[in-house]
């Protein structure tokens, strides 16, 4: 099949060439025969014509046959164009010569010429023409380059509807978020009017006092809004720092307060209860200096 489809588009390109030449040859032997039969018999100008086509045909013939192999010989060449020089100077002198049609047949005069040059153009077209291998494998590259730009451009499109996806969702999502943010911040506010109102209301003051117990006669109770935004860290307490002899004699103080003495427990939990602070280890070691001297101070009154 591929080679029936080379053939005729070999015979196709090569047609006009032969068409053109099997004219010429027509013509240059009917003017042969016209010509020179007024002057011999027709059957030897029938001759002359034939000869000077057939000298035509196969210089053809020679050249066809070399271009084929490769090959290209300038004298075979040479024989070509005169066959085909000698073929036209007949038509043109049988043009000159004839009456009152001298323009009709300077019209075909070019012909042998023309044929020729077809020729050579088949010729070269012939010498660059492309293998069949060499056909298959730039219609392979080029389907591949169409079948890349085809995926990069699917590959694209599926990006860019993943992207339009992805940012619907997230403005959708946005746009809920804030409708959220925006009724939450309504309740709120309406909340806040509502304690507002009730805060500075004219029978509020009465109605807290009558729930709640005065701690002078004049003081009327008032309670605040809660704090709703940023709090700053209030400062720490800054209290002095008890020295051994303070601390021994606050845990003695304690001691003593109480028969029987408390443990280090409850006389650290009352130390803590009264206001003072220190760090464990120094009360323990505080009571730990009193408890000794205090059983030192029993042990010497028993003896």
């Amino acid at each position: 099949m591929t080679r029936t489809r080379r053939n005729l588009r070999r015979a196709l390109t090569v047609a006009p060439a032969v068409a053109m030449t099997l004219v010429s040859m027509v013509l240059t032997l009917a003017v042969v025969v016209m010509w020179l039969g007024a002057a011999m018999p027709w059957p030897v100008a029938l001759v002359v014509g034939l000869g000077l086509d057939g000298g035509w045909l196969a210089t053809l013939a020679y050249e066809r046959r070399l271009a084929a192999q490769g090959d290209h010989s300038r004298p075979v060449t040479l024989v070509g164009w005169c066959f085909g020089a000698v073929a036209t100077g007949v038509l043109v002198a049988h043009a000159l010569l004839a009456e009152g049609s001298a323009g009709a047949w300077l019209a075909v005069a070019w012909l042998p010429i023309a044929a020729k040059a077809l020729w050579l153009v088949h010729g070269l077209w012939e010498r660059t023409a492309l293998t069949t291998t060499a056909l298959e494998a730039i219609r392979t590259i080029q389907q591949d380059a169409r079948d890349t730009a085809a995926v990069a451009r699917a590959r694209l499109r599926a990006d860019a509807t993943t992207e339009e996806t992805r940012l619907l969702a997230v403005t959708q999502a946005g746009a809920r978020v804030a409708r959220v943010q925006a009724a939450t911040a309504a309740a709120l506010s309406e909340a806040w009017g509502v304690l507002d109102k009730a805060r500075s209301g004219e029978d509020t003051a009465a109605a807290l006092a009558s729930v709640t117990t005065p701690v002078t006669p004049q003081s009327h109770p008032r309670w605040e809004l809660p704090v709703w935004g940023p709090v700053e860290p209030v400062a720490a307490l800054e209290a002095p720092a008890l020295t051994d002899a303070d601390l021994d004699g606050i845990v003695a103080a304690l001691l003593a307060a109480s028969t029987p003495p408390p443990s280090y427990r409850e006389c650290a939990a009352r130390f803590r209860a009264a206001g003072h602070t220190a760090a464990e280890v120094r009360l323990r070691a505080a009571w730990k200096r009193v408890t000794a001297i205090g059983e030192q101070q029993s042990g010497g009154t028993s003896s």
